[in-house]
């Protein structure tokens, strides 16, 4: 039996009563009677609305969750890696495929890639759409020029004879 069901069962004890309703006690029990109704319509319209306020819940949460699948499962992140305080992923803490961080020389924009991407030599900057190209060839040569006091990162390296 809901609310509005029990109300209406106590109104009809009052009603099978036959009480003298001049009487000051009656008009009372019929006012807290009718308090008691009018209590009842209003929590079964709140009822009415929680329901569906959390059916709207329930389909945002659903929704988040397939927002999180697409950015998080398709960029390998694991979000206890996330750092509230910045507001910002922890690339460092990802041990078995480390991210460096690569500045577009077109636009400037600073790029997060993983160790596999560099090893690839390229990538393109979401931005501007310049392709990155990395040169790791110098690295692994087996060659070393102690002479040289120049700086690789402004010559591109070793490999390159000096005038």
């Amino acid at each position: 039996m809901n609310l509005t069901e029990k109300i209406s069962y106590i109104r009809g004890l009052c009603d099978g009563l036959e009480l003298d309703e001049s009487k000051p006690e009656v008009k009372v029990i019929n006012a807290i009677v009718d308090l008691l109704d009018d209590m009842a319509f209003e929590v079964s319209d709140m009822e009415e609305l929680y329901d569906e306020l959390s059916a709207q819940v329930d389909e945002i949460d659903q929704d988040l969750a397939d927002v999180e699948s697409d950015v998080y499962d398709d960029e390998d992140y694991d979000i206890e890696d996330y750092d509230d305080e910045d507001d910002d992923y922890d690339f460092d803490d990802d041990e078995e495929n480390p991210f460096y961080e690569v500045t577009c020389d077109s636009c400037g924009q600073k790029l997060n890639v993983s160790e596999d991407v560099l090893l690839e030599g390229e990538v393109e900057c979401p931005n501007c759409g310049q392709n990155l190209e990395f040169d790791f060839s110098n690295l692994f040569s087996d060659e070393e020029d102690d002479d040289c006091d120049v700086d690789c990162a402004s010559c591109g390296g070793c490999s390159d004879t000096e005038e």
